[in-house]
Parts: C-alpha cells; sequence; structure tokens
C-alpha cells in the first residue's frame, strides 16, 4: 500500500479542503507530521483510514461525529484518497453521514454515508462501485487486513501500546485474538462450555426421569428403596445394574401371585354357582305353588259373586239399545228452543225497521228495496268528504302562508340595512390594519439594531476581562520561562557531575568476581568512592522530570497567552468602532421607540381577524338577501294556488250537499237505515230457517224410537245410564271377567294340582350358603385384580425404566468426557499445567512470533541492554497464564515486571512491541506491502542518545521506499526531521502546509 494524494473537506478540525501530497513526502521517505496539541494531525490519519474502511481508529469511532464543527451549514465532509493497493491505483472518495439543511423550510435532515471507488485503467478513472459494502469487502481483500489490523500495522498508537505492555493477560488476550482473528478457537471453547452445559441440563432430565421411575416403582409395589441408594443420585446404581435387577424381581414376584390369585379365583367361581343354581331351583319352586294356591282361592270368590255379574251384564245392554235415542232427544228440544228465539227476533226486528226505514208493510221485498235505496245515498255523501277535507286543508294553509310572507318580508328588510353598513366598516378595519403591518416592519428593524448595541456592548466588557487576564497570563508565562531556565541549570549541573563521579557509580555496581566494564579485569583493587552528596541516576532523573514539567508548564502557559490575545482581537472586531456610550444612548432610544409600537404590532392579528370576520359577514348577508328575496317570490306564488284552489273546492261541494252543510251526519244516517234493513231481513230468514230444523228433528225422534223397539220416548230415556253408574258397571264386568281367566289359565297349567298339596322348601338357608360363596368369590376376584393390576403397571413402568436408563447413559458418559475436555481447554484442569486456555495457547504462539520480531529492534535502540520474554507462567493477581510479558535486563541479568520501567523506556519498549507487532501483522495477511508507515507520538519522554537510537530504528524503515510518517509536536523532532508536514489551528478550523 502506497498513498499518492490525499483531499479533506469538512472533516474534524478541517472547515475548508485541504490538500496532502504523499508523492512529494516519499522523496525524503521520513517526515513529521507536526502541530499544537488539539490542531488535527490524528484527524489527518483518521481521514486515511476513514477513506479506505470508512471508520476512524479508536474511540473517536464511537462518537459518530466527524464532520467539522467550523465548516459552513451546507458544506459536505468529504475525503478523497488517491493510492496503489496491490499493484493498482484507487481512488475512494467517501462522505460520512451527516445532519444537511433542509432544502425546502426549516431544521436539518439525515444525509446518508456515501462512497465511490475508482480503478485507473489506461489513465482514465474506472468507477467500481458506490456500495459500502462492497467497496469494504473490497478494501479488505486488497489489503489483506481488517481495519483493526491496519490501524495497528500502518497507524501505530504509542499510548495504546503502553497499554498493551502493561495489560493483563485477558486484556491482552482480547487485543491479539482481534488482531489475529483467532475467534474460532473462542468459539471452540465456548462451544464446549454451552454443550457441557447442555448435556449436564440433558442428563439431570433424563436422571429425574429416572428418579420417578423408580418412585413410581417402588410405590405400586409398597417396596422400599435399599438403605445405601440415594433417589437424588442413581448414577452409580444404574452403572453397576443394580437398578435393572432391583425393578425385574420385583416384577417377577408380582406375576406369582397372579398365578396363584388365578387359580384362587376359578375354585371360588364353581362354588358360588353351584350354591346359586341351588337357590335358583328353589325360589323357582316356592314361586310356582305360592301362584297355584292364589289362583284357587280367587276362582271360588268369583264363583260367589255370579249373579250379581250377570244383572250388571243386562243393564248394560239396554243402556246400549237405549244410546241412540238420547242424542236425537236432545237436538229436539234444542231446534224448539231456537225455533221460538228466531221468531221473537224477526219481529222485534221488523217493527225497528217499519220505525227506521218508514215502511208500514214489511217483507223482504220492500226490505230490499230500502237497503239498495239508503247504500246509494251514502254512497253519493262519501264520495263527496274528500272535498271537504282539502277544502279545510287549504284554508289552514293560506293562513300559515300569509304569516311567512310578512315574516320574510321583514327579515328581507333588516338585512338591506344592515348590508348597507358593512363597507364602511371594513374601510376602517382595513386602515388599521395597514398602519400595524407598517409598525411591525419597524419593529423587526429596531430588534435587529437592538442585538446588534448588546452584542457590541458585551464584546468591549469580554475585551476588558481578557486584557486583565492576559496581563496575569504574561507574567506567569515569564515566571514559567524563569523555572524552565533554572530547571534546565540544574539538570545540566546534575549531568555534569553525575559524569564526573561516573567512575564511583561504576565501582558500586561492581560485584566479587565479575569483570569491570572498562578494563576488563575480575579484579577491583582500589574501587572508586562517591563523594559525599554526589547525585546518582536517580537525582538526574528527578531533574530531567522536573525539567519536562517545567517546560510542559511554559507551553501551556504560551498557548494560553496567544489564546488570550488571539480572543482580544476577535472580541474588538466584534465591538467595532463605536464608543460604550454612544452604544448605549443608541440602545435607549431604540428600545423607546420599540415600547411605543409594541402595542401596534399586538393588534395586527387582532386586526387581521376582525377583517376577515367583516368580509365573511359581508359575504353572509348578500347570501341571506339573495335568499329571502327568492323565498319571498315563492312564497307570493303558492298563497295566490292556494287561493284559487280554494275558490274551485267550495263550488264543487255546493253543487255535492244539496245544501246540507254536515255530509258526516248526513252519511251515517243513510249507513244507519241500511243497516236496519238488513238486520231485519236477516232476522227474517233465520226464523224461517229454524221453523224447517225444528220439523225435521222432531221427525227423526219418532223414527229412531220405533227402530229400537222402545214403546215410547220416556221408555228409551229411562233404559239410559248415567256416566258414573256406567262406568262403574263397565269396569266391575272387565275386572271380574279377567281375574276369573288368570285363575283359570294358572290351574290349567301342567302339575298345579301337585303343587297345591305340596310342602314349601327353605329358602333362607340356601341364600345364606349363596352369599358365603359369593363373598368368597369377591375376596379372590379382589386379589386376583390387585396382582395383575400391579403386573401391568410393573411390565410398563419396567419398560419405561429401561428405556430412560438407556437413554440416560451414552449422555452421562458423554458428559463426563465433555466436562473432561472442557475444563482441560478453559485451562481449569489439573493436567493443563499453565492453567491457559486453548484461545491463548494459540495467542501465546503468535505472541511469541511478536516478541521475537520486536526483540530484533528493541536491542537496538537500548544498546543492547532490553530484551522482551514472553512467558506462560500467571502473572501477579492473575488466574490464568499464557500471555505474560516481562522485560529482561542484560546489563543485571534480571527479569521484571513492565510496570517498572521508566517513561523513556516503556515508550522505547512499547515502540518495538509495535514495530515487531506490525512485522507478524503483515506476514499473517499475505505479507501485504506497506510503503506508508506512521508513528503517533510518544517521543517527548525520551533523552537524547535513546532518541537517536529510535530514530535510526525509525530510518531503517524506510528500506525498500517505505516512507514513514512521524507524528509529535516535540520541538526536538522538528530539529531532526527536516521534512514536515504542519497542522495550524485557528478560530476558523485548522489548515495544513508542507514545509522543508
Amino acid at each position: 500500500m502506497r498513498l499518492h494524494q490525499l483531499d479533506i473537506t469538512a472533516f474534524g478540525p478541517f472547515a475548508e479542503t485541504v490538500h496532502v501530497d504523499f508523492d512529494e513526502l516519499s522523496a525524503a521517505g521520513l517526515f513529521l507530521l507536526t502541530g499544537a496539541t488539539g490542531a488535527g494531525k490524528t484527524s489527518v490519519l483518521d481521514a486515511v483510514c476513514f477513506a479506505l474502511y470508512g471508520d476512524v481508529p479508536g474511540e473517536r469511532n464511537a462518537a459518530k461525529r466527524l464532520r467539522s464543527d467550523h465548516a459552513a451549514p451546507g458544506v459536505a465532509p468529504r475525503v478523497e484518497l488517491e493510492a496503489t493497493l496491490s499493484g493498482r491505483r484507487f481512488r475512494i472518495v467517501r462522505s460520512p453521514a451527516w445532519e444537511r439543511p433542509k432544502k425546502r423550510g426549516q431544521g436539518t435532515t439525515t444525509q446518508q454515508a456515501s462512497v465511490t471507488i475508482s480503478e485507473r485503467i489506461d489513465g482514465e478513472w474506472t468507477p467500481l462501485s458506490s456500495r459500502l459494502d462492497e467497496t469494504g469487502h473490497l478494501m479488505t481483500r486488497l489489503l489483506g487486513m481488517n481495519v483493526a489490523q491496519f490501524t495497528q500495522v500502518a497507524m501505530l498508537p504509542q499510548g495504546r501500546f503502553q497499554s498493551f505492555l502493561r495489560a493483563r493477560s485477558e486484556e491482552r488476550h482480547r487485543l491479539l485474538q482481534q488482531l489475529f482473528r483467532t475467534g474460532r478457537f473462542d468459539e471452540v471453547e465456548r462451544w464446549l462450555r454451552e454443550r457441557r452445559l447442555a448435556l449436564r441440563r440433558e442428563s439431570e432430565t433424563a436422571h429425574q426421569q429416572v428418579a420417578d421411575l423408580v418412585s413410581r416403582v417402588s410405590e405400586a409395589t409398597d417396596a422400599a428403596l435399599p438403605e445405601s441408594w440415594d433417589v437424588r443420585d442413581l448414577s452409580s446404581t444404574a452403572s453397576t445394574g443394580e437398578l435393572r435387577a432391583w425393578a425385574a424381581g420385583l416384577r417377577e414376584t408380582a406375576a406369582t401371585e397372579s398365578r396363584r390369585c388365578v387359580e384362587a379365583e376359578a375354585a371360588a367361581t364353581r362354588n358360588e354357582a353351584a350354591a346359586r343354581r341351588a337357590l335358583d331351583r328353589a325360589r323357582s319352586h316356592l314361586d310356582r305353588r305360592t301362584r297355584v294356591l292364589a289362583a284357587v282361592a280367587e276362582r271360588d270368590a268369583l264363583a260367589a259373586a255370579s249373579d250379581e255379574h250377570a244383572g250388571a251384564c243386562r243393564a248394560l245392554a239396554e243402556h246400549r239399545r237405549a244410546s241412540g235415542v238420547a242424542p236425537l232427544h236432545r237436538m229436539a228440544a234444542a231446534a224448539r228452543v231456537a225455533h221460538e228465539g228466531a221468531e221473537r227476533a224477526a219481529d222485534e226486528a221488523s217493527r225497528s225497521a217499519a220505525q227506521e226505514l218508514g215502511l208500514l208493510l214489511v217483507d223482504e221485498a220492500t226490505l230490499n228495496a230500502s237497503v239498495e235505496s239508503s247504500l246509494e245515498q251514502a254512497a253519493r255523501v262519501r264520495a263527496a268528504l274528500p272535498r271537504a277535507q282539502r277544502l279545510r286543508a287549504v284554508t289552514r294553509e293560506i293562513g300559515t302562508a300569509q304569516k311567512q310572507h310578512g315574516a320574510a318580508t321583514q327579515r328581507l328588510a333588516g338585512l338591506r340595512e344592515q348590508g348597507a353598513q358593512l363597507p364602511r366598516r371594513l374601510a376602517s378595519l382595513r386602515a388599521q390594519l395597514t398602519a400595524s403591518l407598517e409598525a411591525a416592519a419597524r419593529v423587526t428593524i429596531l430588534r435587529t439594531t437592538i442585538d446588534q448595541c448588546r452584542a457590541r456592548l458585551e464584546s468591549h466588557a469580554q475585551s476588558e476581562l481578557l486584557e486583565l487576564e492576559l496581563e496575569a497570563a504574561t507574567a506567569a508565562l515569564a515566571e514559567a520561562r524563569a523555572l524552565t531556565a533554572r530547571a534546565r541549570e540544574t539538570w545540566l549541573d546534575l549531568r555534569e557531575a553525575r559524569l564526573d563521579g561516573m567512575a564511583a557509580e561504576i565501582a558500586s555496581a561492581l560485584v566479587v568476581g565479575a569483570s569491570c566494564p572498562v578494563c576488563g579485569s575480575a579484579e577491583h583493587p582500589a574501587k572508586a568512592s562517591p563523594s559525599p552528596g554526589s547525585p546518582d541516576a536517580a537525582d538526574e532523573k528527578a531533574a530531567l522530570t522536573a525539567l519536562d514539567d517545567a517546560k510542559a508548564a511554559e507551553h501551556l502557559h504560551d498557548t494560553l497567552v496567544r489564546d488570550l490575545s488571539t480572543r482580544i482581537a476577535v472580541a474588538r472586531a466584534a465591538a467595532g468602532d463605536e464608543d460604550v456610550r454612544a452604544l448605549r444612548e443608541r440602545l435607549i432610544e431604540t428600545e423607546s421607540v420599540l415600547a411605543e409600537l409594541a402595542p401596534q404590532v399586538e393588534a395586527v392579528e387582532q386586526l387581521r381577524h376582525d377583517v376577515e370576520a367583516g368580509e365573511a359577514e359581508r359575504d353572509r348577508v348578500a347570501e341571506q338577501m339573495h335568499a329571502l328575496a327568492t323565498e319571498v317570490s315563492a312564497l307570493d306564488e303558492g298563497l295566490a294556488a292556494r287561493q284559487r284552489e280554494q275558490a274551485s273546492l267550495r263550488a264543487e261541494l255546493a253543487s255535492l250537499s244539496d245544501g246540507v252543510r254536515d255530509l258526516t251526519a248526513q252519511l251515517d244516517l243513510h249507513q244507519a237505515r241500511a243497516t236496519a234493513g238488513r238486520v231485519a231481513l236477516r232476522a227474517l230468514q233465520e226464523a224461517a230457517a229454524a221453523a224447517t230444523s225444528r220439523e225435521e228433528t222432531a221427525a227423526a225422534l219418532a223414527e229412531a224410537v220405533r227402530e229400537r223397539e222402545f214403546g215410547s220416548v220416556e221408555e228409551a230415556l229411562a233404559a239410559v245410564l248415567e256416566p258414573p253408574v256406567l262406568a262403574d258397571l263397565e269396569r266391575r264386568t272387565r275386572d271380574h271377567e279377567r281375574r276369573l281367566a288368570t285363575a283359570t289359565s294358572v290351574l290349567e297349567e301342567p302339575g298345579a294340582a301337585e303343587l297345591a298339596v305340596s310342602d314349601a322348601p327353605d329358602v333362607a338357608a340356601l341364600e345364606a350358603a349363596h352369599a358365603e360363596a359369593l363373598a368368597g368369590l369377591g375376596v379372590a376376584r379382589a386379589q386376583l385384580s390387585r396382582w395383575q393390576g400391579r403386573v401391568h403397571r410393573l411390565d410398563a413402568l419396567v419398560a419405561e425404566l429401561e428405556a430412560a436408563l438407556q437413554a440416560w447413559t451414552p449422555l452421562r458418559e458423554e458428559l463426563d468426557r465433555v466436562t473432561g475436555l472442557a475444563s482441560f481447554v478453559d485451562g481449569k484442569s489439573s493436567d493443563n499445567r499453565w492453567q491457559m486456555r486453548l484461545s491463548a495457547y494459540v495467542l501465546a504462539y503468535r505472541l511469541a512470533q511478536v516478541v521475537a520480531a520486536a526483540n530484533e529492534r528493541l536491542s537496538r535502540m537500548s544498546d543492547q541492554r532490553y530484551s522482551l520474554e514472553h512467558t506462560g507462567r500467571r502473572g501477579a493477581g492473575e488466574t490464568r497464564g499464557g500471555l505474560s510479558l516481562l522485560v529482561r535486563d542484560d546489563w543485571t541479568g534480571e527479569t521484571r515486571d513492565p510496570a517498572t520501567l521508566s517513561g523513556g523506556e516503556t515508550f522505547v519498549v512499547s515502540l518495538a512491541l509495535a514495530l515487531g507487532l506490525a512485522d507478524v501483522i503483515t506476514q499473517e495477511a499475505g505479507g501485504a506491502d506497506l510503503d506508508t508507515l506512521f508513528v503517533d507520538e510518544g517521543f517527548g519522554s525520551l533523552d537524547a542518545d535513546t532518541l537517536d537510537d529510535v530514530m535510526d530504528t525509525l530510518d531503517s524503515l524506510r528500506d525498500g521506499g517505505r516512507v514513514v510518517g512521524v507524528v509529535s509536536h516535540v520541538a526536538e523532532m522538528r530539529d531532526r526531521i527536516p521534512t514536515q508536514l504542519r497542522v495550524t489551528k485557528v478560530r476558523t478550523g485548522s489548515t495544513l502546509a508542507l514545509a522543508r
């Protein structure tokens, strides 16, 4: 990978477009990316990473706020990068998601992230894709690494590697796993843990099923479990087969008892059958003997009552012969009574009809003629009734229409008067609204003036406060510079004094038998001794630390002075040339005018509402006037039409009523006459029919008496029985005949005579014998049912137990196997000597490679003193080992924890570790070429000699045409690296410039 061109717009601290020509920087091989703290050095690296992957390194990616706050509202954030990847030239243009102003209306809307990637083919840019996912896959394939690996290989973050150097094994495990993509081994560990838990749950479920079945077998047989068994853990008994043998023994015992009960039940069944047959025979003999004796007694009693039965039969025969005469006698009597009533009704109706119709002779012909005349006259009167009703309705309608016409005419006059006043009122409201709108326009201008005056007054006040702060900051800066000078002098004095006493310091480090590092001799006859109060390395380090602290404090004060100067200049520019007094006078005057115009502005909405209401009222009045005029015209036409109809109806009724005004009374009169005639006709006809019926029933009665051979009607009626008497005679005769037939049939049965004279059997004794046999049978069947049920239940339970044991056995075996394997892989087994997880074991190999690669550079950067060691032992406070790091000091031959290193030593070791990790990841990615490399910060903690060694190491990274960019704000770095890309921060956003 080699970078060529980078354009950044509205991204990070860069408000406008800035350009980076990496081709020009490549000529030097080593360049410095420098600038003040917060200027945007790291944002340049973020832009490169964002162009390639769409993400920025580390925690900054979580903020999701990449657009510059200094950029103009409508400027889109954009990063354009040209780079050579895998020998192909690409141009990537990316834009992050951002909130852009809406094209219509107020507010903002989200603009989604976008990307375009093109390849230079035959001198032309050919677009490849504009999809985020496709571009991401293409970048990962071309670079051979993901974003996490890229940020560790091409952008070495020193602060993070110091954390990695001093981290615990678990923290180092997470980072290495992300870089080397060994998550599959974590998946193996997780799968084994989850499989162990799943098998444990399944085994516990299977064990619970076995325990439940064991309890059910024990309950079914009333047999307690052996004392040595624990129902909560049946693993051992299930493994040895004791559980199966115990259940099978209980089942065989139940089967034996069941066979014995079958034989006992068969014998009891035979005894009960014999006793039952003897009892049935005795009961049958006793029943037949009792029936025969009862039949003899019944026959004798019926023979004594035979005369009474014969008399009842004769009376019933006479009643049946006379039963046909009685109904005809009742019909003849009823016909006579009806004829007499009909004659009386006919006489009364005739007299009433003669009086109503004015007739002297009342017969059917006369009555028919009178009824027809009355009906014809009633029809004429009925035809005139609708016209009379319509005349009354028209008269009422005329009165109502006259009232409506008067009311409508009065409302129309009122609306015309109201409509004449509305134009003058609307003109007055419109004039007031125009004046209020003009006042509102002036108010907007006045408020803008007030805001400007207040802002300028605030700027005046702010500049005065800032000037006071600047004076104090300038004094503090002078004091900080003096303190820095004193600290530098102290450090130089201590360094010189230490160099003077270096012989004594070297002598104090000599041990018996060790060679002198100066002369190489193993004998030390006259060691130099330190003078009282001579400084050592710790004193020099403390003085150097104090100097660094003083430089940092001086830098902070200097930055504060420059910042205050800039803020004062901005405040003075915002305040303008007008003095404070003039601004205050203009502010007071403007506020006074604004207060006077406020009432007019407040009345704008009310006036606008009044004008709209007046216009609406004008339109409403016009519509009502038109509607009322139409209504008055319609009322005039309707009133005239009803008056014409009234005159026509009156003329027609005058010709129909023949001078009679009450047509309803006339109709009632004619209908009453017709009704009276009909009643009289009906009465005459009914009297004639009743006479005919009387004659016919009398003849039928006489004929019936002759046919039944009675001497007279009275004789026939005397033979008829009353219903209660008749029912009693019929019941008695039927009961006598039925009882006689039953007794005769019993006495005619075979053997009846012998049964009548035989002795009765002893049924009570036979019943007692049968009850005893039946009780024995019940006991035998109950025992058989109980043992057969137990056998059937044990058959099912033993089968279920056998199936449950077969299902549980492989689960137990697999659980034991998976538990041991999971414990070993998880580093918790006693067989795992280093207590190391599988994933940590894999990463330990990778870490060993990283340490080997890092030591190649650490040896040179530390003057052959330090080297890294990877150990599988657990560190202090760690529960597992495998990824621990130690630092070996070859000067003393001892190893120590990285936490004991000084700041500069930590930086050197961390840089070597970072470079070693970059080499290993590059090889892991398939040897991808990384022609551009960035090293970020950390150089301020190094002394001059160590810095020389580190710079030599960085300079060696340029082999093969590689470009190395060092990110730092340390002044010494600006002196050592001539080619520089400088980032300058101002209030309007940062800028970039190339300097040599």
